[in-house]
């Protein structure tokens, strides 16, 4: 059991990394613009991956749902170049899901950045630190 976490974890890993690759250099879509690979979960018997990704460019749902269409629709493509490089007897199929989580702490940070602003303009002026 454990040797075959091992190899979902290694794909995983490897898919992970060179779909990286391949999204900066193989990928000619201008609409896709920079694209993170966060994580990949491969299935236990290695015939689907989902590919969990973060556009930089891209602030909401509506325009994250439309380049994930393009990259799903250019799945095919690429699980055809990563099958050129890899060693595996299949290449699993490609899935690729908006991962928010990078959206969301870049919202909370920002929150957290106003109301400490807004803390030191309400308290600044008062006159004096603690």
């Amino acid at each position: 059991m454990a040797r075959e976490f091992g190899r979902t974890q290694r794909v995983a890993d490897y898919l992970r990394q060179e779909l990286a690759r391949l999204l900066q250099t193989s990928l000619r879509d201008p609409r896709i613009g920079m694209v993170s690979v966060n994580e990949v979960e491969v299935s236990r018997d290695l015939a689907h991956a989902k590919v969990f990704v973060t556009f930089m460019e891209c602030d909401t749902e509506a325009a994250a749902k439309e380049l994930l269409a393009v990259l799903n629709g250019a799945a095919g493509f690429l699980r055809t170049e990563v099958s050129r490089d890899a060693r595996m007897r299949t290449v699993p199929r490609l899935h690729f899901v908006y991962d928010a989580s990078v959206t969301r702490g870049r919202r909370l940070s920002d929150l957290i950045e106003r109301a400490v602003a807004a803390d030191e303009t309400l308290h600044g002026g008062a006159g004096g630190e603690d």
